[in-house]
């Protein structure tokens, strides 16, 4: 017979009601309105995305870190497997309470990722972060965003706040030179990844893992150094 979840708590949120469901000792469940948005037995998309995101940081020199979205703070966690001991990771989370239940309930699952000395949280839409950083040209080594709405073919191609064309821009001036934007994605889609390529990544997509559902990581990074503009040709301002 199935073990039935309980509810460890429920609040009210602007997308509706959120939930934390558990079964057993490491069995959990993030539902909204009874939507399940993050499950603790399936996250190889969510691990993965934390690998290569910052993968090539291990042996670099104090780097700063952005995690949109903390979840269960698997992809946080991944992301710290990866990073020395001086990194700085900043996570924008917008309801506080999944970073209550990330330092409660969900902290055996991940060693505690959301109270590692190395970690920040902040209660923002990371949308406002990347501006605020690109802006004040606080940049960051690497872009993470694992958030429960990715990319789709739906996608505003230019106004969408965090995968339009101004978005992506925006995110671009948050990232140093070679710095790498991951996103994590429920399905492929082409048109982000054009929108991708357009803005001078280069891009690669994985389905992480074999049969079943298999999530979608974008890995956009961009050159070590800019490129050099066409002599007497002049610099283009605003967007076309």
């Amino acid at each position: 017979m199935a073990v039935p979840w309980k509810v460890l708590q429920s609040v009210t949120t602007g997308d509706g009601v959120l939930e934390l469901r558990q079964r057993g000792e490491r069995d959990f469940l993030i539902t909204v309105n009874g939507l399940v948005l993050m499950n603790s037995s399936l996250h190889r998309s969510e691990v993965a995305l934390g690998e290569v995101a910052c993968g090539h940081l291990k042996d670099a020199a104090a780097p700063r870190v952005l995690v949109g979205g903390l979840g269960m703070a698997i992809t946080l966690r991944a992301v710290l497997d990866q990073l020395p001991h001086n990194a700085a990771v900043l996570v924008a989370e917008l309801n506080p309470v999944v970073l209550q239940w990330c330092r409660g309930p969900l902290a055996p699952l991940t060693a505690g990722a959301a109270d590692d000395p190395r970690v920040e949280v902040e209660i923002a839409n990371v949308a406002d972060v990347i501006r605020r950083s690109a802006m004040s040209n606080n940049r960051f080594d690497a872009i993470v965003l694992d958030l429960y709405t990715g990319p789709h073919a739906r996608t505003d191609k230019i106004m969408d706040p965090l995968y339009g064309e101004i978005a992506i821009e925006m995110s671009k001036g948050a990232l140093k030179p070679g710095g790498v934007f991951a996103v994590w994605g429920e399905n492929y889609d082409q048109g982000f990844d054009k929108r991708l390529r357009q803005a001078g990544f280069s891009v690669t997509c994985d389905r992480p893992g074999r049969g079943g559902l298999r999530h979608v990581v974008y890995l956009a990074r961009l050159a070590s150094r800019p490129e050099p503009r066409p002599e007497g040709r002049p610099k283009r301002s605003g967007r076309r």
